[in-house]
């Protein structure tokens, strides 16, 4: 059966409509995930100014520190045989209070 020139054109029609939705289904979904990726990045920007300050004000002297010094000075920081334990402790009490709050 031969198509007539209306039933191509409605056809046409109908396949450009669809093809318009999934690229709005697209846009959608990559809008979405930029979304998402830029508020991970902005939670982890808070964080680490967060903690960033947090040391500032623990240790108010490494202010005048250039960013190599600051890591040279946290790299012999963790070598010091005390540090991992309390890390570990502080991380482990964090763990159980979160477990305690889900359950």
């Amino acid at each position: 059966m031969k198509k007539t020139k209306d039933e191509l054109q409605n056809e046409l029609t109908d396949a450009q409509r669809q093809r318009d939705q999934e690229q709005h289904r697209l846009q959608r979904a990559e809008n979405r995930k930029e979304y998402l990726e830029a508020t991970s990045r902005r939670q982890r920007n808070h964080r680490l100014i967060t903690r960033g300050a947090a040391m500032e004000s623990v240790f108010p002297d490494i202010k005048p520190l250039t960013e190599r010094e600051f890591y040279e000075m946290v790299e012999q920081l963790s070598e010091l045989p005390d540090v991992f334990p309390i890390l570990e402790e502080a991380v482990s009490r964090h763990n159980a209070q979160e477990k305690m709050e889900a359950g």
